[in-house]
């Protein structure tokens, strides 16, 4: 159940927009998002490596950050809560050609045990605590191919 990152972004994407949106990012990605906040866009997957498993995350968006102390990410869900610590604890953001956006790639170790409950969790949020912000996301409900 690997995820690539190699084929994420979509190199057309215009460097002229200033008014960034959730939307212009979806828009502009090849990937479905794992879940959105307000300025921000988080995609994610699992991957293992030599027994160990993580969970990636890019989130872009206008979250600009330089890290030094790791990071958490907390789900919330019906009777769930899983706390994932950064597998770095030295990260920071980079910028895109789009003002205001930028990319911030974050691994996260995750047990086996713990992939299993959160699949089967009912998610209500993820909250990504780094440096002294704190960003809640909510799990992002795409749209369905029956049109």
């Amino acid at each position: 159940m690997a995820f690539s990152f190699s084929k994420l972004f979509n190199k057309t994407e215009s460097t002229q927009n200033t008014d960034d949106t959730i939307e212009a990012i979806i828009a502009s990605i090849e990937h479905q998002p794992y879940a959105v906040s307000d300025n921000n866009v988080l995609f994610a997957g699992l991957n293992e490596l030599g027994g160990y498993f993580f969970f990636q995350t890019i989130i872009v968006g206008q979250l600009k950050v330089k890290v030094k102390n790791g990071a958490q990410l907390i789900f919330s869900g019906e009777s769930f809560e899983l706390q994932l610590d950064s597998d770095s604890i030295e990260f920071e953001s980079d910028p895109t050609d789009v003002k205001g956006r930028y990319i911030t790639k974050i691994d996260f170790q995750i047990e086996e045990a713990d992939i299993k409950a959160l699949e089967k969790a009912k998610l209500k949020n993820i909250l990504l605590k780094v440096k002294n912000k704190e960003i809640t996301f909510g799990k992002y409900e795409g749209f369905d191919e029956e049109e």
